[in-house]
């Protein structure tokens, strides 16, 4: 594991007093002190529920190299204002010494899956340094940041928000040479009260648009007109489209969805391109040409992006398919688990829609939409003609905003309806077979993370 800093540098970064000498190593940065890597340095941030400084002591018996505080002296400590500001400092000075292409991405729906074929892409290129997990935050994205080695070629990070002006200081510290807001769509509507609100707000990402750079826009959603009026009132002059829409930059045509696999035709400039992959789905599809655009501006081959997406999959509670079980009767689960907006519930339900089970009945968990405000309601309820047209045998609802839905629906329709995932992981132990197919889609504080969990050491000792 090569160097990221010295002491000397994290000192010279965040203005901190320490008693360490300034040419020892830092190879590794982490806010958990369970999770070091060799020659760590520790930051002890303060959260909504623990503080880093209770752990400091611990990291340090765990074999941190230092640790970043701003209370409490004592050996191995770099003191400094604020933990989380010193991160943010960091973060800014591997920022500034960085020679590598950096891409951010934000948007309602399929951040963190544009995110992953970004970078499938350019890890077929050239060394590539990428936000983990969904590390998007105020805290997640400086600490990606910070961990930027100096020889990587190219950086992806992605940026989140659940109110108005918390991109802008992201996009800012992460200063992207490309800017991708993938599409607008109603999740945290209660902070913002219209999808003309969050598309102003995923345009903050324009005020960190490095001089020059070039936004990427999905085409395919009525808030294009918005994000163009804000990229032109932030100065960007560079504004390059795709999506299915007439007249997209990177236009797709031709879409095919298969139980597995997807296929499409993209054309730019005249060109045309087969883009094939290895997960189903019309938005996937959208997500992948997103990442074709970037890596035309990056100077990747189509060639070479094109053949790294053939191999590209969904992720983990974002449409991961697990068979589990004998081969000749498995438990089909695709796990959607992560998240969930009347967007992405759209298109989860389209995918289910063309998948059939194994050998017996399809099945269908959802969860509530969180944070919809108002409209709550109306927009449960809304799914309906979309569950139906799924093709699910079984449906179980979990949490009080799907009562809107289960109304729609109807008792008949309804295997079960809980107010939590707990109860409804009880009641599946004994519902669920082999042969079956089954989708679990929510959004992540409903925790149905853990009906996967259930399902998958129920399933998957055979």
């Amino acid at each position: 594991m090569t160097t990221l800093y010295t002491i000397a540098e994290i000192c010279a970064a965040t203005g901190g007093v320490t008693d360490l000498a300034g040419e020892t190593p830092i190879k590794s940065i982490s806010i958990d002190s369970r999770e070091l890597g060799p020659d760590a340095l520790f930051v002890a941030i303060k959260g909504d529920r623990f503080d880093g400084h209770d752990f400091v002591d611990k990291a340090i018996e765990n074999g941190a190299a230092a640790a970043l505080v701003h209370a409490g002296a004592g050996p191995g400590r770099i003191v400094v204002a604020d933990a989380l500001g010193g991160l943010r400092d960091i973060g800014r000075a591997a920022r500034e010494r960085s020679r590598a292409i950096i891409v951010g991405v934000t948007g309602s729906v399929g951040k963190t899956t544009t995110k992953e074929a970004i970078r499938t892409v350019f890890e077929a290129a050239a060394q590539t340094h990428y936000s983990i997990k969904s590390f998007n935050n105020h805290w997640g994205v400086p600490l990606m940041l910070a961990r930027l080695p100096r020889e990587a070629q190219f950086g992806v990070f992605e940026m989140g928000m659940s109110g108005p002006e918390e991109i802008r200081p992201l996009a800012q510290l992460v200063r992207p040479h490309i800017a991708v807001i993938t599409t607008i769509a109603a999740a945290h509507l209660e902070a913002f009260g219209s999808l003309e609100g969050i598309a102003r707000a995923k345009a903050e990402i324009f005020a960190g648009l490095e001089p020059g750079g070039t936004v990427v826009l999905n085409a395919d959603h009525p808030q294009l007109g918005v994000l163009l009026d804000e990229a032109n009132a932030a100065g960007v002059t560079k504004i390059v489209t795709y999506g299915e829409a007439r007249g997209a930059d990177w236009q797709i045509l031709d879409v095919q969805t298969a139980a597995e696999k997807s296929f499409a035709t993209v054309e730019h400039d005249g060109v045309r391109h087969a883009l094939v992959l290895n997960v189903p789905g019309r938005h996937m599809i959208a997500n992948a040409t997103a990442a074709l655009a970037v890596a035309h501006l990056a100077g990747v081959e189509p060639a070479v992006a094109l053949r790294a997406l053939a191999g590209f999959g969904a992720q983990s509670g974002r449409g991961q398919r697990l068979t589990l079980g004998h081969l000749n009767k498995p438990l089909l689960l695709i796990d959607e688990s992560y998240n969930a907006n009347t967007a992405s519930m759209g298109a989860a339900l389209e995918v289910f829609a063309a998948q059939s089970a194994p050998d017996g009945r399809k099945v269908l968990i959802l969860g509530d939409m969180l944070e919809l405000g108002a409209q709550s309601s109306i927009l449960h309820a809304s799914l309906k003609p979309a569950v139906l047209a799924s093709g699910a045998e079984r449906i179980y609802l979990v949490g009080p905003a799907m009562a809107a839905l289960a109304e729609a629906l109807g008792t008949e329709r309804v295997a079960a309806h809980t107010q939590t995932a707990a109860e409804l992981a009880d009641i599946l132990r004994n519902d669920l077979a082999y042969g079956d197919a089954v989708m679990i889609k929510g959004s992540n504080g409903v925790g149905l993370a853990r009906i996967v969990e259930a399902i998958r050491k129920q399933f998957e000792r055979n």
